[in-house]
């Protein structure tokens, strides 16, 4: 679709720090991180919304999500995840992503008023999309 940032990134339009490129599905470091090693996971097909999914990829896409979900736990040494889709109310791009975000006990992780933590370098960023990649 024209204009969406997401699509872009698909066709390596956009770039971003790719953590797990597959046929249907693309996961890539969100660039405002919760905390580093937070992953935004896309289908590459545009659709806007979980409920504009069809329903013959729903399970293909969750399957990918629980995945990447995993291997943020492993990769980072994480003590869980928290996993999160916005449909059009806080939707910053309108391309459905699913967010996986590392946690750890005491992180400071309260309600949905969450605290950001950039990168500092590309290099940083790009060790995390690494490890993350090696635990898939």
């Amino acid at each position: 679709m024209a204009g969406c940032v997401f699509c872009a990134i698909t066709r390596n339009e956009t770039p971003a720090f790719r953590v797990a490129d597959e046929p249907e599905v693309l996961a890539f470091l969100d660039t405002r991180p919760v905390f580093k090693g937070h992953l935004l996971v896309i289908p590459r097909a545009h659709v806007e919304t979980l409920a504009d999914l069809p329903a013959t990829e729903v399970s293909g896409y969750f399957g990918a999500v629980q995945r990447f979900a995993r291997a943020v736990e492993a990769g980072l040494a994480a003590g869980g995840t928290f996993v999160a889709i916005n449909n059009r109310v806080s939707q910053s791009v309108p391309h459905l992503h699913t967010h996986v975000i590392p946690r750890t006990r005491g992180d400071g992780l309260r309600g949905f008023f969450w605290p950001r933590h950039r990168y500092d370098s590309d290099a940083e960023a790009q060790s995390y999309a690494d490890k993350i990649a090696a635990a898939l």
